[in-house]
């Protein structure tokens, strides 16, 4: 059963800690994931954490929880996502709009600076990838508020494709013997 969501918004900053910018729409790239935040060509290559995306509802379960209204932005993810469950498992494929596909890397991780914002706020976002997911960039696209987000299946590793079809075929070469 496929999960259907919302891209409920889109912020990106130019320089390590700079000011998150809220906008309306966006390019994913290859190369740099949000057009114009730093984070997203960091090294100039691929780079696992070149897309971020947060739940609105484990946003808001955080800042319910230390009893502060801190708008979604200040959590420094590039997408804020509704209706639909972020995947936990490296591999997995996310994709927004007609075009683009994000994989997931690794979880995002809370820092200090998120206890800079508000006391309690690091704790709050600790649990089950409540900060949400990294991802890097499989097929960029343009994207916009408003748009639709699919989970897709999650991508066997090489090895694990390996192991299907060896498996599949010796079943196929038992089975005809019989």
């Amino acid at each position: 059963m496929t999960q259907i969501g919302r891209l409920l918004g889109i912020a990106r900053h130019a320089r390590p800690r700079a000011p998150m910018e809220v906008i309306e729409a966006a390019e994913i790239t290859l190369e740099g994931g949000v057009t114009g935040d730093y984070r997203g060509g960091l090294k100039r290559k691929p780079y696992k954490r070149q897309v971020t995306l947060i739940e609105q509802r484990n946003w808001a379960a955080a800042t319910a929880e230390i009893g502060q209204a801190i708008p979604w932005q200040e959590r420094r993810a590039n997408l804020l996502v509704d209706g639909l469950d972020l995947p936990q498992v490296p591999g997995a494929r996310i994709r927004i709009g007609r075009d683009v596909v994000l994989e997931v890397t690794v979880e995002n991780d809370p820092c200090s600076r998120m206890e800079a914002i508000a006391t309690g706020l690091e704790a709050a976002l600790t649990p089950d990838w409540r900060a949400g997911a990294c991802t890097k960039v499989i097929q960029g696209g343009a994207i916009a508020v408003g748009d639709e987000i699919r989970i897709e299946e999650a991508w066997p590793s090489h090895s694990e494709r390996s192991t299907t079809l060896v498996t599949s075929t010796e079943s196929g070469s038992s089975s005809a013997r019989t």
